[in-house]
Parts: C-alpha cells; structure tokens; sequence
C-alpha cells in the first residue's frame, strides 16, 4: 500500500472536575498535533519550547502507545517521521500525557488499518494511564463520565458541553506522581459518603447540563483536593473571587498545577481581567470544551 502521509490532532483536557476523581474527564480546545511521514526509522521532532527535551526520544510516550497498540493486534508498525505542534501546557495538568497516548493509538490504527472502535482505543489508553478520564475525553470529545476497574471499562458520554472554560496555570510544573504521593491510602467513611454524594450529583448535574448545581458540587471534593490544595498559591481567595464575579465553579484540574474555572459563556472575560490583575502570578486562558474527538486526517501534499 503506498504511504500517505497524514496529521493527528487530538484535543487536551481536565479531568476530576472536583470530586469526579479518575472518572470524570472534559475535552478542551488546546491540540496536540501530530503530523506522520514516512521514514526508515522513528524520529520525533517537537517545534514547542518547552518540549524540546522530549524530541529526538526513543522512549516517546507516542510512540510507545502506537507500538503497544500494535502489540495487541500482533502486528509491527513501520517506522515513522513525528512532527509536532501543541498548545498544551506540558505537566499542567491538561492531559499531555493523555493526549499523546490517544495519538499514538490512532496512529497505529491509521498505519496497520487497524479500523479500532472508539472504545478499543480508550480501554488501550486507560491500561496506559491507569484511570480513564483524560484519555476518554480526548478519544471521545465532550464530557465523559467512566467506570473502569481493569476488566470492565464503562462510558457515559455527553457530547455538547455549553460553558466557557478559564484555565489558570501556574509558572511551575506539578508531576502527577508528586501529586499522586499527597494523598492518603485510606478515607474515613463518612468522608468517603459525603465525597460519593457530591460525585453523584455532580454526574447527574453534568450529564443535564445544571451547571449551577455542577459547579457547587466540584467544590464539594473530600477525594484529593484537600490535601492537594496547599500547593497552589491563593487557592481559596481564587475560588472565592470566581464565585464573586459569577463562575458556576472551580477545581483543581487533574493532578494540577492548574485550576478549572467553569463559567457561563460570554463572561468569560470579565473573569479572565479580574484574575489576571489580581493574581498575575498565573497565566489565565481561555478556551472552551472540544466537541470533537481525536481525528486523522491526510495531510495535503
């Protein structure tokens, strides 16, 4: 079969939404792209800055997903050229790890013809990450909702999410396995019964669209965001002042560093002028949730 070549793009995202811990995830409109050439062996060449170290890596996160995703269906990939542009933060808890992941798989499916179900791919991705909320988010687009405990891997997905998006993030990176080291191994119940509470109606709020209620219940966590709050400089009087100025509410996004404001649409920027005066130690965007998934397409020649 004559080679073509072709471009990956796969959305970012923010997951947990508060007490949603490992199961809730949302797309975003920040992209990971990945443009596939053919070579005769695997380069990886990132145009971002802040990526530089990872180019030229054998080890790529992309590439391991797409030779695992190989793996499973017994075949061998043919090496390739990765060129790559991204708007995602790199370790600002936006899914980057996730979204490569996602591109690694569909660029296995797109060179073997693989013809993957979108759900193949996210329980691929879910063996890799360890929890399924990035990286369903990213492969589906929208709002995901997910139950996965290594053997079943069960989705709720809402594809339409209308609410704007404020993402604060912070002059330092966050490893997600620092942050995974803040937590306890073990909760008390009632703090385990009210973390579930909140969850639920959280879900059942996101899934209506009451992003009223959503917003309260995402500062309802009793999961992570307590003991993980400490690292984020003014995270009470930044969720404090979210609230005056109207967001529905905010969370820690992912294992963080950055924070998640949901907003009404077209307040956005009132919010946004507000939290960069007051709080200039962070970088304020603004964007809004992806619609759509991960997709490839032919690169025009």
């Amino acid at each position: 079969m004559k080679w073509k070549d072709f471009t990956v793009t796969v959305p970012a995202s923010t997951a947990n939404l508060g007490p949603g811990f490992d199961s809730i995830g949302l797309a975003l409109d920040l992209h990971l792209s990945i443009h596939v050439s053919q070579a005769s062996e695997w380069t990886v060449r990132y145009n971002e800055e802040s990526y530089q170290h990872l180019s030229g890596s054998s080890d790529n996160l992309i590439i391991a997903a797409a030779k695992k995703t190989a793996a499973a269906y017994g075949r061998e990939l043919p090496p390739a050229k990765l060129e790559i542009d991204t708007d995602i933060p790199l370790s600002r808890g936006l899914g980057s790890s996730a979204s490569a992941i996602a591109g690694g798989i569909e660029i296995a499916d797109r060179l073997l013809g693989l013809n993957m179900p979108l759900k193949e791919k996210v329980e691929i991705g879910t063996e890799m990450e360890g929890h399924p909320d990035n990286i369903s988010a990213s492969i589906l687009g929208g709002l995901t909702i997910s139950y996965a405990d290594g053997e079943e891997l069960s989705i709720v997905h809402v594809p339409e999410v209308e609410i704007g998006v404020l993402i604060l993030v912070p002059p330092t990176e966050f490893l997600t396995t620092e942050s995974r080291g803040l937590l306890p191994e073990e909760v008390l119940h009632k703090t385990a019964v009210r973390g579930s509470m909140a969850a639920n109606v959280l879900s059942a709020a996101l899934a209506t669209g009451d992003w009223n209620t959503a917003g309260r219940m995402m500062e309802r966590d009793e999961f992570h965001e307590p003991f993980r709050k400490s690292r984020f400089p003014d995270f009470d009087i930044i969720r404090q002042a979210c609230r005056d100025h109207g967001a529905y509410g905010s969370a820690i996004s992912g294992a963080g560093p950055s924070l998640f404001i949901a907003a009404e649409k077209g307040k956005e920027e009132e919010i946004r002028q507000m939290l960069s005066e007051r709080f200039p130690h962070y970088d304020c965007l603004l964007t809004k949730p992806s619609t759509a998934g991960i997709k490839a397409v032919q690169t025009v020649q």
